[in-house]
């Protein structure tokens, strides 16, 4: 290789360094400050999911799995950001052998809904496709072992435009850019 043809792709190299080192230093400012603004939001608006039934990481009585009567046990939430448009609830099973498993998925959860009432679905809410393929709750039912089931609760400045029958995945994608803030609940159950 020549030496003016070495130089020029020197020249090249130093300046796509030039160019490209800012944006990256852009890029990484902009999660930084993404991350501070989702940790202060969610020290603002401490959302709280609770239930009667059962203890934070706690068993979940059997009347809630597939050894009883397999409805959903009471929620009750506090502390909904003022600025909520819509709630989704999320419940997974995330000791499974393919990962995590959703056993029932709500969305457009009214921002006003304080109980979530036993084997009950509250009145605007939209019931997606759990991991059976199912639209409704199926309660904990694992093969063996004590599992983590997890309630996840999340406010949102909007509400999600989905076809009925939308999956986790369809929800997680249309959530993303509107969560003010999150919260979860766990219980545990064996068989």
């Amino acid at each position: 290789m020549s030496n003016r043809r070495w130089i020029k792709q020197i020249i090249f190299i130093a300046l796509a360094l030039v160019l490209i080192i800012p944006s990256w230093r852009f890029i990484d400012k902009k999660i930084i400050k993404q991350k501070k603004d989702i940790q202060s939001s969610s020290v603002i608006n401490n959302m709280i999911l609770n239930s009667i039934a059962f203890k934070r990481n706690g068993y979940l009585p059997a009347k809630y799995s597939c050894d009883g009567l397999n409805v959903n046990p009471p929620l009750k939430i506090t502390e909904i950001p003022t600025n909520a448009s819509s709630l989704v609830l999320i419940f997974n099973d995330p000791d499974t052998d393919t990962g995590q498993w959703t056993h029932w998925l709500l969305w457009n959860i009214s921002p006003t809904t304080k109980i979530i009432e036993e084997n009950n679905i509250p009145e605007e809410a939209i019931v997606g496709q759990n991991d059976f393929g199912n639209k409704k709750y199926e309660g904990p039912c694992p093969p063996n072992g004590t599992h983590h089931y997890i309630f996840e609760l999340y406010a949102l400045d909007n509400k999600l435009n989905l076809p009925d029958g939308a999956d986790k995945n369809m929800v997680k994608e249309a959530m993303i850019g509107h969560i003010i803030t999150q919260t979860e609940l766990t219980g545990l159950y064996s068989r």
